[in-house]
């Protein structure tokens, strides 16, 4: 091959090279043009409707819907309260004071000087619980359970009522019976109050619909909805529990409905709520309620007693007693074999011994021992019933006395006598604050040795005591040097003071020891103020 022809052969090698690299450059021209394109259509359907053939959802006019359900619901808002209590009680003495800051708050209190509110004795602090209650008089009266309020120092009370305003209002203990765990507290509101209608519990049927309502671990107006799962169900078998008959429902009940109400269907109170079984500490479906006919029975005995005033004959029996058993002793339609007769109580009184068998108390059949409890207990105290029991065969009838059954079996069921003898009645001064008595167990319980002086149960906020710092668990021993050794004392005292006297109180208050041997000593404060009339400081 000549020059010529390699010159040739390779201009076209050249152009070939040239053509395809044009050819690779336009089909890359050609596919970013078509990307471009792509890109913008798709941008553009991005920025348009992705679903032209979709209509857009409307929220219609709010128009509630109504059921039986919703108006009990709202009925029972203004009648159904949320309860606040505090209770006082000591604090770990296992921080030491720091003896390098007089100002700290430890160091004060372990020497009992003054705190920065007022003299604060011994460390204290304030426990929180919480349960519900409900609204059974226009005056303000709530009925609660007893372990609601138990050991409270303060009571507090939400209505949540459109007509009031729902700030905690402080509420006064009228009464409780542990026996039922039922209490009676009462507000004073200066603005109307509904009450709920009340139903019978009698009337209620396994399958009824059931409406507990309450504040659950503080979440406050909850309702939850079941029915009535069982009647007369007994939870607790100890003697403390045998006038705990219970309602049973599945309807949610946890710890803050207490006290709250359970309704029928009609909005009617059936029932208390007061316990539930569980294995978690929540709602598994077992929730118990003291029915309606029990607790207007409790309420009416304690705003008409101050407590529950129950009957009693003095006698003890088996709660198992076989048939077979009545049938020996010649009761052959049921009874109750007296198996021991109380050291001069009515029954021995009267005449019953042991062995005899129960069979009709007040003119009522005695099938068991539920019957004796329920028909003596109803039995006004002071009263004298007629008591028929067999005895070797024969029917007799003995005239009972009926007797107080707090009084009867005092030491059985954890009462106080002495404090129902010695009149421990609590009492408001207007010195802003409630007392009560000294009984010998209360001195012994808190080691005062001294024979005078009266115990402060409570503190109104803001009053006259409260500014010159008297607490919860003082001793009143003195009052303008006038010894105080009764709660008559104390009326007689401020019976003669006017707005604007002068007042020193004498007080002993226990605090922390400095003795190793002695963890508690009391200690005398005088605590000085001038009286005034201003709201809510007389």
């Amino acid at each position: 091959m000549d020059r010529t022809e390699k010159s040739g052969f390779g201009s076209q090698l050249a152009q070939r090279k040239l053509l395809s690299l044009t050819l690779l450059l336009f089909t890359l021209a050609i596919g970013i043009v078509i990307g471009t394109l792509v890109s913008r259509d798709v941008s553009a359907a991005r920025e348009g409707a992705p679903a032209p053939d979709a209509k857009p959802l409307v929220i219609p006019a709010a128009e509630p819907l109504e059921n039986e359900f919703t108006r009990i619901a709202r009925q029972a808002r203004p009648v159904v309260v949320h309860i606040r209590v505090e209770i006082l009680s000591e604090e770990s003495q296992s921080r030491s004071p720091d003896p390098r800051n007089p100002f700290s708050e430890e160091f004060r209190r372990f020497f009992g000087f003054p705190g920065p509110f007022g003299n604060e004795g011994f460390p204290r602090r304030q426990r929180p619980g919480e349960g519900s209650g409900v609204i059974v008089d226009e005056n303000g009266y709530i009925i609660t359970n007893h372990h609601v309020i138990e050991n409270a120092d303060r009571i507090r009370v939400r209505v949540f009522d459109n007509g009031a305003d729902e700030e905690l209002h402080d509420a006064k203990l009228i009464g409780s019976d542990p026996e039922t765990d039922l209490a009676v507290i009462k507000i004073d509101i200066d603005k109307p109050l509904s009450a709920i209608p009340i139903g019978n519990s009698d009337a209620v049927q396994v399958g009824d619909w059931a409406i507990a309502v309450g504040s659950p671990f503080g979440y406050e107006e909850t309702v939850t909805v079941g029915i009535i799962s069982a009647k007369a169900r007994e939870v607790d078998s100890s003697q403390q529990g045998q006038f705990k008959r219970f309602l049973q429902t599945d309807a949610a009940i946890n710890p803050g409905n207490s006290g709250g109400p359970l309704l029928n269907i009609r909005g009617e109170l059936i029932g208390v709520n007061t316990a539930i079984v569980s294995r978690s500490g929540g709602s598994e479906g077992l929730g118990f309620a003291m029915p309606s006919k029990v607790v207007v029975n409790v309420y009416n005995q304690i705003i008409s007693h101050g407590k529950m005033r129950r009957g009693s004959i003095g006698i003890t029996f088996s709660r198992d007693q076989p048939p077979a058993l009545l049938r020996s002793f010649g009761a052959d339609n049921g009874g109750v074999l007296v198996t021991q007769v109380r050291e001069d109580g009515p029954a021995e009184k009267a005449g019953l011994k042991v062995e005899d068998v129960i069979v009709e108390i007040a003119g009522k059949p005695i099938k068991n021992g539920d019957d004796l409890i329920n028909v003596v207990a109803a039995q006004e105290v002071g009263s004298t019933t007629p008591i028929v029991v067999i005895r070797d065969g024969k029917r007799k009838t003995f005239d009972v006395e009926i007797a107080d059954r707090s009084v009867l079996f005092a030491k059985e069921l954890g009462y106080d006598l002495d404090e129902q003898k010695e009149s421990a009645e609590e009492t408001e001064v207007m010195f802003g604050i409630e007392v009560t008595s000294l009984t010998r167990s209360r001195r012994e319980e808190l080691a005062f040795e001294e024979s005078d002086g009266v115990l402060v149960t409570s503190v109104v906020p803001a009053s006259f005591a409260d500014d010159i710092g008297v607490q919860a668990n003082d001793i009143i021993v003195m009052i303008n040097r006038k010894p105080v050794a009764s709660i008559g004392d104390v009326r007689d005292i401020q019976a003669d003071l006017k707005p604007g006297d002068d007042v020193v109180v004498k007080v002993m208050r226990r605090i922390p020891s400095r003795n190793p041997d002695q963890q508690f000593a009391w200690t005398a404060l005088y605590l000085a103020g001038g009286l005034s009339q201003d709201k809510g400081r007389f």
